[in-house]
């Protein structure tokens, strides 16, 4: 079994009389330790996967798999348990607490662990070593520049230390060299950490990092649903 598996995934929403179909019969397998990069155009059902894959939001027909456990047969209550343990989630927006410093921004998450505080100052202490902010630990957000927040937002997605990492437009806002930076990262995080990601995104620059490219069109996936692609080396070093 793939670590995360679609069968035959169909959502629905109505709005008024009309009905909206973001996703259509889709089917997608994804292996441990795999970057799977999903382009498509604006309402092409992206945002849809990520949030069936991260137990948001629930299909109407078909089944979502991950690492065995149906996502969709949760209660809200265990979906919100079963994320806190499983699940990174990186926006295009880093909507870091602008009180908070970078140390306290990533520490966030550990808050609903039980975890003594030398658990907590470790775990932190090695996410923000692995984006490269280790010497930004006491700066705010509106003192780090845009890749700098972004990086600290992959941060406080990886200090629980999830098995996987679903990215929504992680890019979308940054200028050419902190986006290029932040997909080298990911890249590193999937190559030397072994997560599992899933990465969303308008930038094409990003089809260079990943392990395997699909087009989403129209609510259905354009391309072959299996996988079995080992990870590759990240491409260069950004900043």
């Amino acid at each position: 079994m793939s670590f995360l598996e679609l069968r035959d995934v169909t959502r629905t929403y109505r709005r008024g009389a009309h009905e909206l179909v973001p996703l259509r019969g889709v089917s997608l397998q994804v292996e441990a330790g795999e970057l799977l990069v999903l382009m498509g155009p604006s309402g092409s059902g992206k945002t849809t996967l990520l949030n069936l894959l991260a137990g948001i939001d629930r299909p109407d027909s078909g089944t979502v798999l991950v690492g065995g456990t149906d996502i969709g047969a949760l209660s809200p209550a265990a979906a919100a348990r079963w994320r806190a343990r499983q699940l990174g989630f990186v926006f295009q927006q880093p909507n870091l607490v602008p009180v908070l410093n970078a140390w306290e921004n990533v520490e966030l998450p550990l808050w609903l662990q039980r975890l003594s505080r030398a658990e907590r100052d470790a775990r932190v202490a090695l996410a923000l070593e692995l984006v490269g902010l280790t010497a930004h630990a006491g700066h705010r957000p509106r003192q780090l520049s845009g890749g700098q927040e972004q990086r600290a937002a992959i941060a406080r997605a990886l200090v629980a230390d999830p098995p996987l990492l679903l990215c929504d437009e992680p890019t979308g806002n940054l200028d050419h060299a902190s986006a290029e930076g932040v997909l080298v990262l990911l890249a590193r995080l999937q190559l030397e950490r072994g997560k599992t990601i899933v990465l969303v995104t308008h930038d094409p620059r990003a089809a260079a990092h990943g392990s395997r490219v699909l087009h989403l069109e129209k609510g259905a996936l354009l391309g072959a649903p299996a996988a079995a692609h080992a990870p590759r080396a990240p491409r260069g070093e950004g900043r």
